[in-house]
Formats: C-alpha cells, structure tokens, sequence
C-alpha cells in the first residue's frame, strides 16, 4: 500500500463550504493499492476514529476482481492536517482531489460506519465521477424525517453524540475522559475482532495516535447539517447493515436505502457493527458487477 502527501490548501470543490477552515499548507495523506490499470477503482471512507488505509482483509480478493483501492485520512487523523468546522459534504472535494492526484476519472465510493455518510456526499455531489457507492452501517442524517435516531445505540455512543451537539469543547472533555465500553460490541463483533479482521483494532488505534482532533470533528460534522440530500444520489446505492448493530443502529440503514433512490438494502440478521464485514467480498461482487455493466 503506498502513502502519498496532498495539498489540499484552500478548497474550493463541490460540499466544501468555503474551504473548510484549511488554511495555507494544508496537507492530505491518501492511500493507493492495487495496479494503476485495474479497470474498477473503489475508494475507502474510515470510521471514527481510524485513518484511510483501505481495508487489509479484502485486498487479495480485490485484486482477483481487478479493484483498485484508495483513500486517504480525514482532516486531524494521521498524516493529515486539521481543518477547522469541517462538514460531511466537505468529503467530496477530498475524495476528488484524491482522485485527481491518482489519476483516476471515476471511482465507487465505499464508507464503513462514520465513512458511510462521507462516501454517499461523494455520491450527491460528485455526479457521474461516482459511478456506484456503499455503506456498511452507517449513520443517517441528523435531521433525517421520522426517524428517532438515538434509539438503539448503547449509551456510551448516545452520550458521545449528544456531547456533540453541544460543541466541539465538550465533547473533547467527554472523550478525555472516556474509557472504552466493551458494550458498544455484539458477541458477533468480539468474533470478526478475533480474526483477520483484528485489522479495526491497527487502524482505531492510528486514529487517536494524534490525539482527539480527528474524532471530534467528526462527531460534531454528524449531528450538523451535513450539506447534502440523499434524494440528490442517481448512482447505484447499496446499503450493508447489521440487525443487531449498537453502534449504529439498523434503523439507519433502513431509513437510508428509503431516502436514497433505487438503493438496495441488505440487512444482516445477527450481525453487529464490524461483524457486518464478514459480507466484504459480497460486496465486492456486487461493486463487480454494477461497475461492469
């Protein structure tokens, strides 16, 4: 997997709401896997906290299908610079200048968790660039019509989340102080930890390296106007979520494929919020063939 540094001073792309705070110097790390002449290019939207490395585990079946990965840190993780008041919908004008540096037209934008809201701005706002795009229990907008979207998460995510809504400072002093809740995790979850997909546990750990930086700002960009409506993707959509998901609860899941037009749901009976990613090469199959066709 190779790494690379971007300039990424003073944006001006689709979703970036006047730059986003990014100031002079401003830099990027993004992530490239998989041969420059792959005929599909997905790129890889992280969780919270992690940093862009596109997931390990699917990589060798990747390459059997001829899928290029990339990706890159979001703002205040890893090899990236912070960006102050940054939104979901600024992911677009990242993720094209990614594109760019790599050479590449049009990608499938994949997310996992706090990526899913990410990859689907890329689907609204980047147009034909985005020819399909995947979440895998991710989270709905905040303002999202008759859905109560606290209910089912485990109390220490609720509470994370609410601290968000009252700004960057006291979330920052609630993370501080939190410790890690094992009740966040299914017994399925536990299970998808214990094999190769132990890789979550690497790269959680790389995205609080830095600090909270990183995390903070992506709490906050979820319970804030996300700067883009679902109704505005017309690319192919597929939405992964676990019933038994405690992180994100499933309602999520449902109420996105409901908003997004034509999107597929494949809801996941028994699995949790990692777990979900034992469907990794379904949905390499599945981003096969709608690239394909």
């Amino acid at each position: 997997m190779d790494t690379h540094l971007l300039d990424v001073s003073g944006g001006t792309g689709p979703g970036d709401a006047g730059a986003d705070g990014t100031s002079p110097g401003a830099t990027l790390r993004w992530y490239d896997g998989g041969p420059v002449d792959a005929p599909i290019v997905a790129m890889w939207h992280h969780g919270t906290p992690n940093v862009g490395e596109p997931p390990a585990p699917l990589l060798e079946a990747s390459a059997e299908r001829g899928i290029r990965w990339l990706g890159f840190d979001r703002p205040d993780y890893g090899g990236s610079s912070a960006q102050g008041g940054r939104r979901v919908s600024g992911a677009a004008d990242l993720a094209a200048r990614v594109a760019d540096a790599a050479g590449v037209e049009s990608y499938v934008a994949v997310g996992h968790s706090g990526g899913g809201p990410h990859a689907l701005a890329c689907a609204a706002l980047l147009g034909e660039r985005v020819t399909a795009v995947v979440s895998i229990g991710g989270l709905a907008p905040f303002d999202a019509t008759g859905l109560d979207w606290f209910e089912g998460m485990y109390p220490g995510g609720a509470g994370e989340l609410r601290a968000a809504m009252e700004g960057p400072s006291t979330l920052r002093t609630l993370l501080a102080a939190s410790e890690f809740d094992p009740e966040m995790f299914t017994p399925a979850d536990l299970k998808t930890l214990a094999g190769e997909w132990s890789w979550f546990e690497r790269i959680a750990a790389a995205g609080v390296a830095q600090g909270l930086g990183g995390m903070t700002a992506d709490d906050v960009a979820y319970v804030s106007p996300w700067g883009f409506a679902l109704d505005a993707i017309e690319s192919p959509a597929l939405f992964v979520h676990g019933s038994d998901d405690r992180i994100v609860p499933v309602a999520h899941g449902r109420w996105n494929a409901a908003a997004t037009p034509g999107a597929v749901l494949w809801e996941r009976p028994g699995e949790g919020h990692l777990s979900t990613m034992s469907a990794g090469v379904a949905i390499l199959d599945w981003i096969e063939r709608v690239a394909l066709s």
